[in-house]
């Protein structure tokens, strides 16, 4: 096993609903640790550049739009195989195919409004930090 980070984002329908405490709750049960934490609004063209890998595909306009409809708090989580385990704790993207006691499948209003997103490799983990966050904002400890 190793210590691993990954870029989790909680989304504007979550943030809407005040519901990051349960799911920073959720995440920490998991055994995940938060070392990295703010509260942003996404522009346009930030949450554009963010989710460039989509730009061909049907969803990418709305997945933009929704994702500059209100604020996130984005965060660097930390623990052995970070990636993996917060895929894990997140669900699948469809609610209705999450496991109980996932976030998506106790939080998530839709598909789209699924209230988190996490990085989904190493490497993606590392730019996506990266993009949010400067090495000076990580705290190891």
């Amino acid at each position: 096993m190793s210590t691993e980070k990954t870029l989790s984002i909680i989304k504007p329908d979550a943030t809407a609903r005040n519901i990051t405490g349960k799911i920073n709750y959720m995440i920490e049960k998991s055994g995940l640790n938060i070392i990295a934490q703010k509260r942003i609004k996404l522009s346009k063209e930030v949450a554009s550049r963010f989710y460039e890998v989509h730009k061909e595909r049907p969803f990418f306009e709305d997945l933009v739009s929704f994702m500059v409809s209100g604020p996130v708090v984005v965060q660097v989580l930390q623990g052995e195989n970070a990636v993996a385990l917060y895929r894990r704790v997140m669900g699948a993207t469809n609610p209705d195919d999450a496991e109980k006691g996932t976030i998506r499948k106790e939080c998530a209003l839709s598909i789209e409004a699924n209230s988190v997103h996490g990085s989904d490799s190493v490497d993606n983990a590392k730019k996506e930090i990266s993009f949010f966050f400067s090495e000076t904002e990580l705290y190891e400890g």
